[in-house]
């Protein structure tokens, strides 16, 4: 299946391909992550998401910010984790990438 194509089963799919230089308002990472506003402004208000800018309107997000809201949005949807939990989890997701970054250079992989 292609990007913008109907797959046999008429689903239309989109792709969408960022890097850790984009920059996305609040209303891009709402679209992105179809949540409303107060969901992401809540994030920012406990420290899970940390975008540039001092005030939502001016708020930048990356797509490492996009990634990090996306897994914090599903949890809390999909497993009912409050967002405290899921600040934990992606915390703990991190970490876990650290770790295999380092093994992967100890081992010369």
């Amino acid at each position: 299946m292609t990007p913008d194509k109907p797959d046999a089963g008429g689903l239309q799919l989109t792709a969408l391909i960022l890097e850790e230089q984009s920059e996305m308002t609040l209303a891009d990472i709402c679209r992105a992550c179809a949540t409303e506003d107060g969901v992401i402004i809540e994030m920012v208000e406990e420290g899970v998401l940390t975008p540039a800018g001092q005030a939502p309107a001016q708020w930048r997000f990356s797509g490492l910010h996009l990634q990090q809201a996306r897994v914090a949005v599903r949890l809390q949807r999909d497993l009912g984790v409050n967002l405290q939990g899921a600040a934990l989890a992606l915390q703990l997701l991190e970490e876990l990438d650290l770790l295999r970054a380092r093994l992967r250079g100890m081992s010369g992989d």
